[in-house]
């Protein structure tokens, strides 16, 4: 089973997942959408942190240290960030974190990394501006999208014909170079909002 569905609190994450166990179905894969194997039992808890690895070897050292600890590894790689767990053993914590600091401490990694695309991010905005790819003079003119000689002359069918064949195109480049400016100003308010859930959580401590 597939389910597409997009958090960011990850205790909100965490229950829908638990839910989903609840009724056999535990996370078996995620890129875009949730993957669903079906299982026997529904004793299972689902727990999740946020980390990412410079190398698959420390990736490895991680998963085995929770394995020790009873827990098994269900879902995330090196770069993933969102590592998921199950419990596998009954005599195990209930808990992958030992305390409310360490488990707040995944929001303050979620949003360092939030931070970090941003100003990847912001070079590549700039190159777009000082080489003119960004021109925002163009949108007090839309007409200049249009490529099409002489299509503002046109009447009648054959105006409406090749307006509508490059209106596709016109808005890509329209919009094509504000990519890099609407991914910058996400990633900001991700990382905004992550750090928000970081204060929230400790005040919970």
């Amino acid at each position: 089973m597939k389910k597409f569905k997009f958090f960011f609190n990850l205790d909100k994450e965490e229950k829908w997942l638990n839910e989903m166990a609840q009724q056999g179905l535990v996370l078996s894969g995620k890129i875009f959408k949730y993957e669903f194997d079906q299982v026997d039992g529904k004793e299972k808890l689902i727990k999740i942190d946020y980390r990412t690895f410079k190398s698959k070897k420390d990736l490895e050292d991680y998963i085995l240290l929770f394995e020790d600890s009873g827990w098994q590894h269900l879902v995330g790689n090196k770069n993933s960030g969102k590592q998921y767990f199950m419990k596998k053993d009954a005599h195990a914590d209930g808990d992958i974190f030992s305390d409310q600091l360490s488990k707040a401490e995944r929001y303050k990694r979620m949003a360092n990394g939030w931070l970090t695309l941003a100003l990847i991010y912001i070079p590549i905005a700039i190159v777009f501006f000082q080489t003119n790819i960004i021109d925002f003079k163009s949108f007090l003119n839309p007409r200049s999208f249009y490529l099409t000689p002489g299509l503002w002359e046109m009447t009648g069918s054959s105006f409406w014909r090749a307006f509508l064949f490059e209106t596709p195109f016109a808005l890509g480049r329209g919009v094509a170079w504000s990519i890099p400016l609407i991914l910058i100003v996400l990633y900001v308010i991700f990382a905004i909002k992550a750090h928000y859930q970081y204060k929230n959580t400790i005040s919970k401590e």
